[in-house]
């Protein structure tokens, strides 16, 4: 006779003619399949366990110095992006963004663009908005150089004053600012431009906050010497403390350190 325990289980009785046998038997089996079942509930577990561990992401944390004028940095901000996306399924990110100025007594008021960068650079400026052009098109984007330059430092409060509403609106800030400062011809000192960006990523109490220029101002200051004060350009970037780039570095490299920094 036989008796089917579970799907995998089958318990063999060999019937005779004791009265006693059969129940001892079945007893028997009743053991046989708890002993069983206990070990299958073990090995699920473990298994689980085991999977669980092996599915968790690992963290990795990004600080990022940068300036809102700087064309390298928006590019390598948009690569950063695109090594984050094809990524997401090993790590987690926490992205922070601090300020540098690259031009500190750059005029509040506004410059043209190409007026300034032909003080500050000669006839290489020429050269150099035909290589950003060049290189914005490899992330899909159209490079301008219409429009006003200026000082950052109003820009740079926005950013620190957007990571006190979350990491997320900080990223997305920054991102609003580059496509218009470097393809819309909007001016980064421009307030209303500023708020316009704020209102697109959902920041609260932008316009208060930026009417008074002391708002921030302390925080900003304390982060360029903390983050800048040993760094010569920009964009910088720092992978959990150890792995450390510089330049808009293209997604495979920033995929590298990524690995690097979580081994």
């Amino acid at each position: 006779m036989s008796f089917l325990l579970s799907s995998n289980i089958k318990f063999n009785i060999q019937t005779n003619n004791k009265s006693n046998s059969l129940p001892k038997l079945l007893n028997s089996g009743a053991s046989f399949l708890s002993l069983s079942f206990q070990k299958h509930c073990r090995y699920s577990r473990i298994m689980t366990d085991t999977n669980s561990a092996h599915s968790e992401k690992k963290l990795v944390r990004i600080d990022i110095s940068s300036d809102t004028v700087c064309p390298w940095c928006f590019v390598g901000k948009k690569n950063l992006d695109k090594a984050i996306a094809s990524s997401k399924d090993k790590y987690n990110f926490e992205i922070l963004w601090h300020p540098y100025q690259l031009s500190p007594d750059a005029p509040k008021e506004g410059i043209e663009k190409r007026e300034f960068y032909r003080s500050k650079f000669g006839s290489r400026s020429d050269q150099m908005e035909a290589r950003m052009s060049e290189v914005f098109r490899t992330v899909g984007l159209v490079y301008s150089l219409s429009g006003l330059t200026g000082n950052t430092m109003d820009s740079h409060r926005l950013i620190y004053f957007s990571g006190q509403q979350g990491l997320d609106k900080q990223h997305d800030l920054v991102e609003e600012l580059g496509l218009g400062y470097f393809t819309q011809e909007k001016y980064i000192g421009d307030q209303e431009f500023l708020l316009e960006a704020a209102a697109k990523v959902g920041i609260e109490g932008a316009e208060e906050f930026l009417k008074n220029p002391n708002n921030g101002l302390k925080e900003v200051e304390e982060e360029l010497k903390t983050y800048s004060r040993n760094i010569t350009g920009v964009p910088y970037y720092v992978i959990n403390g150890s792995q450390k780039l510089s330049g808009g570095q293209p997604p495979e490299v920033f995929l590298r350190a990524f690995q690097a920094a979580t081994s």
